[in-house]
């Protein structure tokens, strides 16, 4: 009998080429609105007709492609109302998964939350010295990982998929403040020590606003 399922190398193709779209997308390469058409982006990424349609399913699941009824994909639009939009939503979600962390946390939560702080403030020293594209994406990943942690405690892991695939869908137009040089890391840091001390000190109002405070400042609302 025949069974039938993607086998794990076709999961490590699809993953890598979701990893290279989705980062020329974060990047501007591919622009916003731009058709994907599966011919150009076997050619420039590789991989099978079948793998490339897995890998924009995947990156539509999350957001940052969309598939239109018999005119294939694009890339998201990313208007000044997509960002409003984008904003709300984070906020929202985002604020209640700490305030949840915040009223089921344990010393262990907190923990991870100083360790999150750390890894972004190191980040932070680092792609202001050297501001290439490696290294701006690995200080995207430990702003995201701080995001997923300072929700990690709250319980609903509907939640934290939903704040994940927003955080996703903000990552090119924070990678765009980055190259145009308009994030102020004094006010980002001073941000942060000041939401450590909120978080131990379990001052949910205080911790709330500041993560409001933050998430603005993220995309530069």
């Amino acid at each position: 009998m025949i069974f039938g399922g993607r086998s794990s190398e076709d999961d490590t193709v699809v993953e890598m080429l979701a990893s290279a779209i989705r980062r020329d997308i974060s990047f501007g390469v591919l622009r916003p609105d731009q058709k994907l058409k599966l011919a150009d982006l076997r050619q420039a990424y590789g991989g099978s007709n079948h793998s490339m349609r897995e890998t924009l399913r995947i990156l539509s699941s999350e957001g940052v492609v969309e598939a239109a009824s018999q005119r294939g994909f694009r890339v998201t639009s990313a208007t000044e109302d997509d960002l409003r939009d984008i904003l709300l939503v984070r906020l929202e979600v985002e604020k209640l998964g700490l305030k949840r962390s915040l009223e089921r946390s344990d010393v262990a939560w907190e923990g991870r939350v100083v360790a999150a702080l750390h890894a972004v403030s190191r980040a932070d020293a680092v792609v202001q010295g050297n501001p290439d594209d490696v290294t701006a994406l690995e200080w995207d990943e430990a702003c995201r990982n701080l995001s997923m942690t300072l929700i990690s405690a709250s319980g609903s892991p509907r939640l934290t998929t939903m704040a994940a695939q927003f955080y996703g869908q903000s990552r090119r137009f924070r990678l765009a403040l980055l190259r145009e040089g308009r994030i102020d890391f004094a006010a980002r840091g001073a941000r942060r020590a000041a939401l450590q001390e909120a978080i131990i000190a379990r001052d949910e109002g205080r911790a709330l606003g500041i993560l409001e405070d933050e998430i603005g400042a993220d995309l530069g609302a």
